[in-house]
């Protein structure tokens, strides 16, 4: 299993590597009040429904409520008033926005399948063990975090660490360089001790027929 670690010398463009769209300004903070709103917002929700202990559903509800009261007496009065009407947009979901929701979901269920038989069926050992690890590694965290400040959490490092790396990609990429190598060391002492002397059933199936 070769693995391939970051180049030190070679400066990539963090903004092409995030798409080079609007979400690669936001995450940059090209757009500066983009990101002031996000993390205002996801802050705004994190206390309202962590330390406040206000309920996700009846808030939804309360605010919805607050929504539909405010359009109707706004549609009564322009109606009495001869004022125009609420400008509402056409609220629809369009099939183009559909089918690239959709293709993107059945390309992660996909890629979910594909492990989970690499797993059942070709009995890979070395996929199953990464992804039990990881799998060990999510619940040990969130042991710690409910989901809502895991979140949060991504939120606030989704804004931070793009910014951050782009700044000092070369001091960072120096770092990684040499955790990279000593994991890679690590494997293959893993491997050579651990994963070369297990048994492999596919082989035996084959040498019997």
């Amino acid at each position: 299993m070769s693995m391939v670690g970051p180049n030190p010398s070679r400066r990539i463009s963090v903004h092409q590597a995030l798409g080079g769209g609007q979400v690669a300004d936001l995450l940059l903070w090209n757009k500066w009040y983009g990101g002031v709103v996000m993390l205002t917002t996801a802050t705004s929700f994190w206390y309202l429904f962590e330390r406040a202990g206000y309920n996700f559903l009846s808030f939804v509800a309360n605010v919805l409520l607050l929504l539909v009261l405010i359009i109707f007496f706004w549609a009564k009065s322009a109606s009495l008033l001869n004022r125009p009407l609420p400008p509402l947009p056409d609220l629809e979901i369009s099939e183009e926005t559909v089918s690239v929701v959709a293709d993107e979901l059945r390309l992660w269920v996909n890629f979910v399948l594909s492990i989970a038989r690499d797993i059942a069926i070709g009995r890979n050992f070395k996929l199953f063990l990464q992804v039990a690890l990881g799998l060990w590694f999510v619940s040990f965290i969130g042991s710690f975090f409910n989901f809502l400040t895991l979140v949060y959490i991504g939120i606030l490092l989704s804004l931070s660490a793009p910014l951050v790396y782009d700044k000092y990609q070369d001091h960072i990429n120096e770092k990684l360089c040499v955790a990279h190598r000593y994991v890679q060391m690590q494997y293959r002492m893993f491997n050579e001790n651990v994963l070369r002397k297990l048994p492999l059933p596919l082989n035996k199936e084959k040498k019997m027929q």
